[in-house]
């Protein structure tokens, strides 16, 4: 907010104080992310900034991490690079298959995780609801019980019921760790929900299913699109509950990420870092330009 022509010194001096302590702060949240970037361009097996970096010497910077990102695990990563060599990539690189197996399961739980959550948080909307707010509490419980609690009592449930080292069980435990997040953005859209509109539905003769997908779903949907989007970020960033629950095969991202902080220091993982920075600005992004459609949906001017 810009600071007015009739502000007096003291004013104008504790505007410009706040600036910068706000600036501060901002600085010290993304400097980790800062220092990461640059860091996995390093030319040299290190995780700190060599002289030939800090002398911008472009002979201090490669890309040979991020090359290392497609040739780790391959049969034969020096042969040429035709169709026989991404083959052979997509087949047996770890890095690649980690990704694979990330999206896989990200997707299926985002999936489970919105459908279950967009229910619930529809029914806890009502306020014929029995007992509305014991049941949120229980339903957002896994995002505030500590994520090693959570995936302790994951692996002796699935370890009785047989879905331990399975994809179906890692896709569920996800789900469960993303449900909270499809139900807190959700409830908050249904929040400004008009309801004169589904009752002049009800009342010009649309039976309850039409009036859901005619008139409820289009206007919480970027709530509900929202929501999916923190799930699938809930489930490619975990690495607790995998090393729980998933077998020594199925190895995701962050997992194949603290397998190389535990066996091999490289800084591949800090190219990895990066591109995961890259998805997230993405995903924010896309959360930001679905607040401000939802908002003019509901015909509030974004701020």
């Amino acid at each position: 907010m810009a600071l007015p022509n009739h502000a007096s010194t003291l004013e104008r001096i504790w505007h410009y104080t706040y600036l910068v302590i706000c600036g501060l702060i901002f600085l010290f949240l993304i400097a980790p992310i800062l220092v990461v970037i640059p860091l996995s361009f390093n030319a040299e097996p290190y995780f700190t900034f060599t002289e030939k970096m800090l002398a911008l010497d472009p002979t201090g910077y490669s890309t040979r991490w991020y090359d290392l990102l497609l040739t780790f695990g391959m049969d034969n990563p020096d042969a040429p690079r035709d169709g026989s060599w991404w083959a052979d990539a997509w087949a047996n690189a770890a890095w690649i298959n980690a990704a694979k197996n990330s999206v896989i399961i990200g997707f299926f739980s985002t999936i489970l995780a919105t459908f279950l959550g967009t229910l619930a948080a529809l029914g806890l909307s009502r306020p014929e609801m029995p007992f509305r707010r014991a049941i949120m509490a229980i339903l957002i419980s896994p995002m505030i019980v500590p994520i090693i609690i959570t995936a302790t009592g994951l692996f002796f449930f699935y370890s009785m019921t047989g879905l331990a080292n399975s994809y179906v069980g890692i896709i569920m435990a996800h789900a469960t760790l993303g449900i909270p997040f499809v139900i807190i953005t959700v409830t908050a859209t249904l929040v400004g929900f008009d309801h004169s509109l589904t009752r002049a539905a009800a009342s010009l003769g649309a039976n309850p299913t039409t009036t859901f997908f005619k008139i409820t779903m289009p206007l919480i949907l970027p709530g509900v699109i929202s929501g999916a989007l923190f799930a699938f970020v809930t489930s490619f960033d975990e690495v607790v509950v995998v090393l729980f629950v998933a077998a020594h095969d199925q190895q995701t991202i962050p997992r194949q990420m603290w397998n190389g902080i535990r066996e091999q220091i490289s800084p591949a993982i800090l190219s990895v870092a990066t591109i995961l920075v890259l998805i997230s600005i993405a995903l924010l992004t896309t959360v930001e330009l679905l607040r401000r459609r939802s908002e003019r949906l509901r015909g509030v001017s974004p701020q």
